[in-house]
């Protein structure tokens, strides 16, 4: 069974972090900057938050605040669901479909960060699995294995 630690062997542990006093437009422009959903809020190397596009549109844009005013720590989310490497990715989907969250940092026993998986990570990673099966089937039927 697949695995959280699958995932972070092809993605990679790279994750883009930002300071908790850090404001809210810096942290837009960073997100905009590489494409990304989220980033993970560090405090000093410890792991405080996740300020994501959602907590930005519900806490800022939807309440007119000022982003250039505001810092990632008054609106980041501070309740964290995080997984380990060990962690199935059915698990995952799971967590994520019940708490209705996009975006799982990946912590070790220590609750040392190594790692961030998304919901288009779990995508790509099932799309893969299928477009291998479907290969796989194609060779065997026309006995080209």
């Amino acid at each position: 069974m697949a695995t959280v630690k699958d995932i972070l062997a092809t993605k990679g542990s790279r994750v883009l972090s930002i300071s908790p006093s850090a404001t809210v437009y810096e942290a837009a422009l960073l997100m905009n900057e590489h494409k990304i959903g989220s980033l993970i809020v560090l405090d000093e190397g410890r792991l405080v938050g996740i300020i994501t596009e959602r907590d930005i549109l519900q806490r800022v844009v939807a309440m007119r605040r000022d982003p250039g005013e505001l810092s990632v720590q008054e609106v980041m989310t501070t309740e964290l669901v995080c997984g380990r490497p060990h962690t199935t990715l059915d698990e995952v989907r799971g967590v994520m479909k019940n708490r209705r969250i996009r975006h799982m940092p990946i912590t070790d026993e220590s609750d040392r960060l190594l790692g961030m998986v998304s919901i288009g990570d779990l995508n790509a990673h099932e799309t893969h699995d299928k477009e291998v099966t479907i290969h796989m089937m194609q060779q065997y039927i026309y006995g080209q294995v």
